[in-house]
């Protein structure tokens, strides 16, 4: 669970990599093309930011002739969801005993 959340940490913890996901998800699928028109980034730099996450599963690229259309894949997320869940009730329950030895020494 941590590697894969890991991975995907690592890979939107870049601000271009971050703008390309979100992107494609509110936007649907786009060709590399569309995405370097509007992003201030060079088309090889979105190409290889387009790798890092499509190698991380959020996104997946689609042939069609010469042209490589990419879509968002939210439930690539699903890692980091898992990872955070999993936190959130850790410290949770952290949380909950705290809670319960400073209502015992009051």
């Amino acid at each position: 669970m941590l590697a894969a959340s890991g991975k995907v940490l690592a890979a939107l913890a870049d601000p271009t990599r971050r703008a390309l996901f979100e992107r494609l998800s509110r936007e649907g699928e786009l060709t590399v093309r569309r995405l370097t028109d509007r992003s201030g980034v060079s088309q090889p730099a979105v190409s290889k930011h387009l790798r890092v996450l499509k190698h991380t599963g959020l996104v997946k690229a689609r042939h069609k002739g010469r042209q490589t259309h990419y879509s968002a894949r939210p439930r690539g997320l699903a890692p980091l969801v898992n990872w955070m869940t999993f936190y959130s009730r850790f410290w949770q329950d952290r949380f909950d005993r705290l809670e319960n030895l400073l209502k015992r020494t009051d």
